[in-house]
């Protein structure tokens, strides 16, 4: 597996895994039917946003993320981010490989902390990996995620600081 910025080519390979991810409307507060380009523009073109990708030995996307300020102006110092692993790729550490990648290049780009303003309080998986990796969880905003299998849930706020990069 190999790590890379994602450029216009790679979005073919994103839409599938996103779009089936966001119309499971399990973990993300975008709306089911997200038009494809309104979910290109919202993933790769945020405002002093980065996207990467996680690619197999022929060029497959196996997930994406994106990084980029949480707030602008006085709040540009927190990245935020988002992460999407392809069904089929599950379980072979493309979301922690994106993660380490993601948090080094935030460290890198000047960022001193991450924030995750919306972490579903049953996406498990996605909080255990953010545990691991030293995130801690801030606060639940109760019942503030409706989802389409369990009703209402809550979403939690997720911090960590980011470790100075050496140049």
């Amino acid at each position: 597996m190999h790590i890379r910025d994602a450029g216009d080519p790679d979005w073919a390979g994103i839409w599938p895994f996103l779009r089936d991810i966001v119309a499971a409307g399990e973990t993300y507060c975008w709306p089911a039917d997200t038009a494809e380009e309104d979910a290109r523009v919202w993933w790769m073109g945020k405002a002093g946003g980065r996207v990467f990708v996680a690619v197999d030995e022929s060029g497959a996307v196996l997930g994406t993320a994106e990084l980029h300020p949480n707030q602008p102006a006085a709040g540009a110092h927190v990245a935020n981010a988002g992460f999407m692993v392809a069904p089929a790729a599950t379980g072979r550490g493309v979301g922690r490989a994106l993660a380490a990648h993601v948090l080094d290049q935030a460290a890198r780009d000047g960022y001193r902390a991450m924030q995750f303003n919306a972490v579903v309080e049953t996406n498990t998986g996605a909080i255990a990996l953010w545990q691991s990796l030293g995130f801690r969880i801030l606060a639940t905003v109760p019942d503030a995620f409706d989802s389409p299998t369990r009703g209402p849930v809550g979403l939690h706020i997720m911090h960590r600081m980011l470790e100075r990069a050496s140049s």
